[in-house]
């Protein structure tokens, strides 16, 4: 079997090369995608299609040789397995019914139908086996504090505000529908990692509109909880969690929630991630998905500081969020040679 860098960076083994992969590395940038995409007939269709969701998984991997596949999903993939209507239209993203109030919740049901998550499981055992034996292979879920924000406005929002109203003016149903968000990504990421994943993630996009104690409540408890219900059953699962915009919390998420690694956004300042996390566990990021669209010397010295800074302890190196679908193929190139010199 041959040594993966991810995994051995995730025991906290520094490697002379970092190992890379994007987040979003399967997506819109790629014209081998976007043809996939189109025979698929959409979205939402080529999540649910195992052979197709594989193909454009792989995609990236072997275009740019990535030290790991993340599983072409969504992280809205829970609350339909709860029995939440979710819909995606072109150019306009999610949409859900909104959930206005508690008598919302007693719709869904206390635990995923399994019947629904099959085809992702599917789409993992492809994986898994077309992968080379050096290349890892990431489950993911969405965080239940930024599913809850999907589901409580039915959409994206700029600062989440009727999740963080509803959270605080009910708290004890929001509390229920978060634990309901527990359970139900508890079983799904151990569904991934029964199905072949080595790592999964735990993508936690909008932890950075909340407070410290909301942080500490919404995000850094459910967390907690998921990497505690998945280790009950897979005691050496690899976890990372990315509460995109934590920054002064990004300590006590790590020391709480007792993820493997932490991923970082393109804001937070590398050289207290360098000697504040680092101790602690493996990093992950921070690249500015701006500065790889820009490319060229923006790009280098982005690409440079990164390796500067965090490659003396163990660093997974990856962007800040996902890569921008107008990114040039070249500027990934041209990443990637740098990176690995």
């Amino acid at each position: 079997m041959g040594i993966k860098p991810l995994l051995e960076v995730l025991d906290g083994r520094s490697q002379d090369v970092p190992p890379v992969w994007m987040m979003r590395q399967a997506g819109r940038y790629l014209p081998e995608y976007r043809a996939v995409r189109e025979k698929a007939g959409g979205f939402i269709n080529l999540c649910f299609d195992p052979e197709l969701a594989a193909e454009v998984t792989l995609q990236p991997v072997r275009r740019f040789g990535f030290d790991a596949a993340i599983l072409f999903s969504d992280i809205l993939v829970v609350p339909m397995a709860l029995g939440r209507k979710v819909e995606f239209t072109a150019g306009e993203g999610p949409k859900l019914e909104p959930m206005a109030d508690a008598a919302a919740l007693s719709g869904m049901r206390d635990d995923i139908d399994e019947n629904v998550v099959a085809p992702i499981y599917e789409t993992v055992r492809r994986v898994k086996s077309a992968l080379k034996e050096n290349t890892a292979l990431i489950g993911f879920c969405g965080a239940p504090w930024t599913v809850a924000t999907y589901m409580i406005a039915g959409e994206a929002t700029p600062d989440q505000g009727a999740a963080r109203l509803f959270a605080l003016s009910d708290p004890d149903n929001f509390s229920k529908l978060i634990d309901r968000l527990v359970q139900g990504s508890i079983d799904y990421l151990l569904g991934q990692l029964n199905a072949g994943a080595e790592v999964v993630q735990i993508f936690d996009t909008w932890a950075g509109v909340l407070g410290p104690d909301e942080f500490e409540r919404w995000c850094i408890a459910p967390t907690q909880k998921i990497v505690a219900g998945v280790r009950a059953k897979i005691r050496q699962a690899k976890i990372i969690g990315f509460p995109r915009g934590a920054q002064a919390m990004a300590l006590p998420y790590v020391e709480m929630t007792g993820v493997d690694a932490i991923g970082i956004d393109w804001t937070f300042a590398r050289a207290i991630a360098r000697d504040v996390l680092q101790p602690r566990c493996t990093v992950q990021g921070n690249v500015d998905p701006l500065a790889l669209l820009a490319g060229g010397a923006a790009l280098d010295r982005e690409v440079d500081d990164v390796i500067a800074t965090l490659s003396g302890g163990p660093l997974i190196f990856n962007l800040g969020h996902g890569i921008l679908p107008a990114t040039p193929i070249a500027n990934v190139e041209r990443m990637m040679k740098r990176v690995r010199g």
